[in-house]
């Protein structure tokens, strides 16, 4: 009788290889495009669509039933109104040789309500939704807007005004053109008024944020900041550019001035190839990282904390509380915080800010369309 023999380890190993390597082509096969073609990526949703509601049964979270806020209070307007005045500063420019329309594609045109948008009508109507929210939420203020010279278009909105402010307005140097115009701005400011003692404050925001609270407290609340910036924990982009507010004395503009500009001179040196995007922020990381790299270990803990960066005394403040963004497949998971004070409609947000504003716009609340933000935010929209 033959003696029978169990296959050796190493026809095992081997078989299994032969296994593992026909399994791997296959599945390139699958995945193979042919050179040139492009994936299609997912369709963008041309109207909300409404998800599970983040962060329920959290504590100090926004709690909803359907669209109903169930506990958060709408502020009377007697609370709305700090004691500080406060000027919203955000550059903002169209294209003219987009603006006439003439190369209008009809696939470019988007519905939101009853109103069809061109792609300059979009940024437009987010740029009135901006003016907007803070008339509701802080009608004592005013908004500036730093524009190209060249730039042709108007607003019709008591509390805005344009102010041309010369550079490089291209969409390849917009982000690097921001930080300068922000620079330009101070320091007409410093030589319009030297005596300046607080009079007014400035906060530098993007255009496609909503203040839903009065933030003019944090003038208040931080006395001795000469410039604030939000923080959250994410590890390569920890600061975000989208709200930086500098306190109206001679020394606070003075100050939020030179720090700026050595963010402008990390942004030409280091960052040049990142001027269309994400350089400010990398930027600002790599100004304070410099001055105070004490500052990472406290992002994680979201706290406001105040710190010194290069004789500039910087207010840390939370992006959960005032640079919150929508949960777009990632980021902010655990709900919406409620003490938030500005909501950020960054990416393919941009039709949830203007659903947002006709929806409190047919309401008068605001509860309520903050559980509408949060129940949408995970949705790429056509924006």
């Amino acid at each position: 009788m033959a003696n029978s023999r169990s296959p050796s380890p190493f026809f095992v190993v081997l078989f299994g290889f032969f296994l593992f390597l026909i399994y791997s082509m296959s599945d390139v096969h699958r995945n193979w495009t042919p050179q040139g073609s492009k994936r299609s990526s997912p369709k963008k949703l041309d109207h909300l669509i409404l998800g599970d509601t983040p962060g329920q049964g959290l504590p100090n979270r926004l709690q909803c039933d359907g669209l109903k806020a169930m506990n958060k209070i709408d502020l009377s307007n007697e609370n709305l109104n700090s004691s500080e005045r406060v000027s919203f500063v955000t550059v903002f420019t169209v294209y003219n040789s987009d603006f006439t329309g003439t190369n209008e594609k009809l696939h470019d045109v988007v519905t939101v309500g009853n109103i069809a948008y061109s792609k300059v009508d979009r940024s437009m109507a987010i740029l009135g939704t901006f003016i907007k929210f803070i008339q509701v939420s802080m009608p004592r203020s005013s908004v500036i807007i730093l524009t190209d010279p060249a730039s042709k278009f108007s607003i019709n909105h008591q509390n805005a005004i344009l102010l041309p402010i010369p550079g490089d307005y291209s969409r390849e140097s917009l982000m690097v053109q921001r930080i300068r115009s922000y620079i330009a701005f101070l320091g007409k400011r410093l030589e319009e008024n030297e005596s300046l003692e607080g009079s007014i404050h400035f906060i530098f925001t993007d255009s496609d944020i909503a203040v839903v609270d009065d933030v003019g407290h944090i003038f208040q609340k931080y006395p001795n900041f000469h410039l604030a910036l939000t923080f959250r924990n994410n590890k390569y982009q920890p600061i975000n550019s989208g709200f930086i507010a500098v306190r109206g004395t001679l020394d606070g503009i003075t100050k939020a001035k030179i720090f700026l500009q050595e963010v402008l001179d990390a942004y030409n040196t280091r960052y040049t190839k990142a001027y269309r995007m994400l350089g400010d922020q990398l930027s600002l990381v790599s100004v304070v990282k410099s001055h105070l790299p004490s500052a990472f270990q406290k992002f994680s803990r979201q706290k406001a904390f105040a710190g010194e960066v290069n004789g500039v005394i910087v207010q840390f403040l939370p992006c959960a509380v005032y640079n919150w963004t929508p949960p777009e497949g990632a980021g902010q998971f655990h709900g919406m915080p409620l003490d938030v004070q500005v909501v950020h409609f960054k990416g393919s947000r941009k039709r949830l800010m203007l659903e947002s504003w006709n929806y409190f716009n047919s309401t008068s609340s605001r509860s309520n369309m903050l559980c509408l933000i949060l129940r949408s935010g995970r949705t790429k929209y056509d924006f």
